[in-house]
């Protein structure tokens, strides 16, 4: 039986026991595609599995260490990549069946930069249609670790999945209304949108070029940290910080509305409660026009995802979900003026973050206002609007905003949400670090005990 424990640890507890020799980046992968074998079928976290590949990689880490070549925390760690990314030689599907058949001849510069670090591919996650909110029907929902009969949400949701089952330590996503924030609150794990343009999108397929990003998800902050690390080729310190003085600001408009559940309500306000208890001063900061940020959103997002899709749209409409389609169609539709009336909105928006930033280190909000619904919510919808309202600011502004999970409602994770200053990733890891271990909410989902789920402990 393979030790399931292990793929619970830190990846800084894995890589101390690969240089104390205790541990085999070999028998840590085989588990993790153990895993993935077990819980793959009722979780669809992955769409393709390279076993051969990760066991060559781990192989090849492992003689490596050995020999005293040592390329950083991620080597010999199994991580995965959202199936948006290019992997030279394994399929590329975007999620569609207009790429089924796709084989990227080159990798994407964060394949690079994760093999450059030692880390180990398993494969590559499940996510909306070319990450544009809808599920399509030959690839399937990705469901939740928590509850199988729930979302794990969009787009990043297999990478999302697969990191809080247990499947692997990390995985890449990207985030362009909060696909990497509201997959790891829905899952109960920590994941982070940084500062954009600081994650190198070559070679991961666009949605929208102007609010793309590109991050890692993981089990905790700093395990995140690790993670974009590698795949920035920098540093990035998350160490946890004594929280006595430091002045948080609580954003009014989100932690309200008709949409927000009590008990997201009650789980967000226990950990402010809980802020203030360890020395933190929360005050409370407004941003004017959050209404209309669901619009110029979509006035941004619809153009130039339909700008990418042209001219497969004309040959080959069949191939896309129906709702994906609806929605690359509408991008034609909305004019120019209310384009550029959505640029100008950015700028205020940037302008009135950054006053609300003023006199504090971050911004509070839950990152979403429900727990994880049964399927994902249409993006152009009422109720999409509703799920990314308090994450699509951080993608219009471009600030780093990280989502950790802060407790649980209805036995389901609750995710909240730090924002900080364009360039101040570090803090935003480095507080989430703190929150975290105040908070100690981090666990690991049940799964059930019937197959083909198996009960674990780390």
């Amino acid at each position: 039986m393979p030790d399931f424990g292990v793929l619970f640890a830190s990846i800084p507890q894995v890589a101390a026991r690969y240089r104390a020799g205790t541990l085999s980046p070999v028998d840590v992968t085989r588990a993790s595609l153990s895993r993935i074998e077990e819980l793959n079928p009722a979780l669809n976290a992955f769409i393709t599995v390279t076993a051969d590949l990760a066991l060559a990689q781990a192989v090849h880490a492992e003689t490596e260490l050995r020999s005293g070549l040592d390329r950083g925390p991620l080597h010999g760690i199994p991580v995965a990549l959202k199936d948006l990314t290019d992997t030279a030689g394994v399929r590329t599907t975007c999620g569609s069946r207009v790429l089924a058949d796709h084989i990227p001849d080159k990798d994407a510069d964060v394949t690079v930069r994760l093999r450059e670090a030692g880390a180990v591919l398993l494969g590559k996650t499940n996510l909306l249609e070319f990450a544009y909110g809808i599920v399509h029907p030959d690839y399937g929902q990705t469901n939740n670790p928590w509850d199988v009969t729930r979302t794990s949400g969009g787009s990043s949701g297999g990478s999302a999945a697969a990191v809080a089952a247990g499947l692997c330590f990390a995985a890449f996503g990207t985030d362009t209304g909060g696909s990497i924030r509201i997959p790891a609150a829905y899952c109960g794990v920590t994941g982070f949108k940084p500062t954009y343009g600081l994650v190198r999108l070559d070679g991961v397929f666009p949605l929208s070029w102007s609010l793309d990003h590109g991050g890692p998800v993981a089990r905790s902050s700093g395990d995140a940290a690790l993670m974009l690390a590698a795949l920035t080729g920098r540093p990035h310190n998350a160490a946890p910080r004594d929280l006595h003085g430091v002045r948080l600001g609580v954003l009014v408009e989100h932690t309200r509305g008709p949409e927000m559940q009590p008990g997201v309500a009650e789980v967000f306000e226990r950990a402010c409660d809980a802020l203030r208890a360890a020395g933190a001063v929360l005050v409370q900061v407004r941003v004017p026009g959050l209404d209309l940020v669901e619009a110029a959103m979509m006035h941004v997002l619809q153009p130039e995802a339909s700008a990418v899709h042209t001219a497969w749209l004309q040959q080959s409409p069949e191939k896309y979900a129906p709702d994906t389609r609806t929605q690359l169609e509408q991008g034609f539709e909305v004019s120019a003026v209310n384009h550029v009336r959505a640029q100008q909105f950015r700028r205020n928006l940037v302008r009135d973050f950054l006053a609300a930033l003023t006199d504090v280190e971050a911004v509070l909000t839950p990152t979403v206002a429900w727990v994880a619904p049964h399927e994902d919510p249409v993006v152009s919808g009422d109720e999409g609007f509703a799920e990314a309202r308090r994450t699509a600011p951080a993608n219009l502004t471009g600030f780093p905003a990280l989502s950790l999970n802060a407790g649980f409602s209805q036995g389901l994770p609750v995710g909240l949400q730090i924002t900080t200053r364009p360039g101040e990733d570090a803090r935003a890891l480095s507080l989430g670090a703190s929150v975290e271990a105040l908070l100690n909410a981090n666990r690991i989902p049940p799964l059930g005990s019937s197959p083909p789920f198996k009960r674990t402990a780390p």
